[in-house]
């Protein structure tokens, strides 16, 4: 029988917080009933099945060092891909650095709690 991805589950000092950044950043719902200590984003009958779920647990240790697994995310529908960086930092993520590498262009973020990801342009253009 083969496995999916039902959910992804990401540590956080505040679950609300995070859970609400995400949810804005993704343009996904956070689920009812969400709390600092838990929350959820697409667990709800509206968003199932469309992208695996995020749950956000608090932990008492905060983040150290860089993250070994991370988000790549793609602008949709958006010509300027720039703006949907100005909005990300509008939301409370910071920008670390910019690349081009392997052929594809690519800014790498940090979300509120240090968590990185990155917004990818596409193909790189020299």
């Amino acid at each position: 029988m083969p496995l999916s991805i039902v959910q992804i589950v990401i540590d956080c000092a505040d679950a609300q917080k995070l859970a609400d950044f995400w949810a804005q950043a993704l343009d996904r719902p956070v689920d009812p009933a969400a709390n600092a200590d838990f929350a959820t984003i697409g667990h709800g009958a509206s968003t199932s099945g469309s992208a695996p779920a995020l749950m956000f647990i608090k932990v008492p240790e905060p983040k150290r060092g860089k993250n070994r697994l991370h988000f790549d995310l793609a602008a949709r529908q958006v010509p300027d891909w720039q703006s949907e960086v100005e909005r990300l930092l509008t939301l409370g993520a910071t920008r670390i650095d910019e690349h081009r590498e392997f052929g594809w262009h690519w800014i790498t973020m940090r979300d509120p709690e240090g968590n990185e990801f990155d917004l990818g342009a596409g193909a790189a253009t020299a």
